[in-house]
């Protein structure tokens, strides 16, 4: 099929989509604010007076869920490269998160705390090509979870979005190794034709630590 073939069909099913109606009804910024809404349901993350740090806020349907389940009580710190809107409540930096400086300015919107909970819904730009595609979005989910690992109170919580394939197994001994209890979640959300799903690791282990997985190429 053509790419302009493709964008078309593309085009087509996500204004019909369900969630994308709904987000549009009810006025969430993406259909993703859905994922965390079940993944939430089931797994109790959002909590008033938390303090929280959303990696890949852009457009800020994670924040908007966020705000309203944690009842405009707590801390959110949300980060993207693309600028966000602004939403009363959340302290939005834009910048790369890849990058040693806008980390640390990350940190320091902390106010030297730590986090109880981080998300990350970071993908990178899909160039296509399958396996460079999968061996940047596994970059991402590795510095996220360096970040968790650093950053996360003992008790605290990490989600980040993965996509199965190469690379996912050896992301799965990785966080393994810093968490004692880790679970995969696909809520409906979450289109069937896709690869993405989400991990949730709980409670640092003491020792934990971040073993290197092989590089994809």
């Amino acid at each position: 099929m053509k790419r302009q073939a493709k964008s078309r069909v593309w085009h087509q099913r996500h204004v019909n989509d369900f969630y994308v109606k709904q987000s549009v009804e009810q006025g969430y910024r993406s259909r993703s604010a859905y994922k965390l809404m079940e993944i939430d349901d089931r797994d109790r993350l959002l909590k008033a007076g938390a303090s929280l740090v959303d990696l890949g806020c852009a457009p800020g349907g994670w924040c908007q869920v966020a705000l309203e389940r944690m009842h405009g009580q707590g801390r959110i710190v949300g980060i993207d490269l693309l600028e966000m809107v602004g939403l009363n409540g959340v302290d939005f930096l834009q910048g790369d998160f890849t990058e040693q400086a806008t980390l640390d300015e990350l940190v320091q919107r902390l106010h030297g705390g730590k986090a109880d909970l981080v998300l990350s819904d970071m993908a990178p730009n899909i160039t296509g090509v399958i396996v460079s595609d999968q061996a940047r979005i596994y970059t991402l989910a590795e510095l996220a979870l360096e970040f968790s690992a650093e950053w996360l109170k003992p008790d605290g919580a990490f989600l980040v979005k993965v996509f199965q394939g190469a690379g996912f197994e050896d992301f799965m001994k990785q966080i393994r190794g810093i968490f004692k209890s880790v679970v995969v979640r696909k809520p409906k959300a979450s289109r069937d034709s896709s690869r993405e799903v989400y991990l949730l690791g709980r409670g640092l282990k003491a020792t934990g630590s971040i073993e290197s997985g092989p590089e994809l190429v």
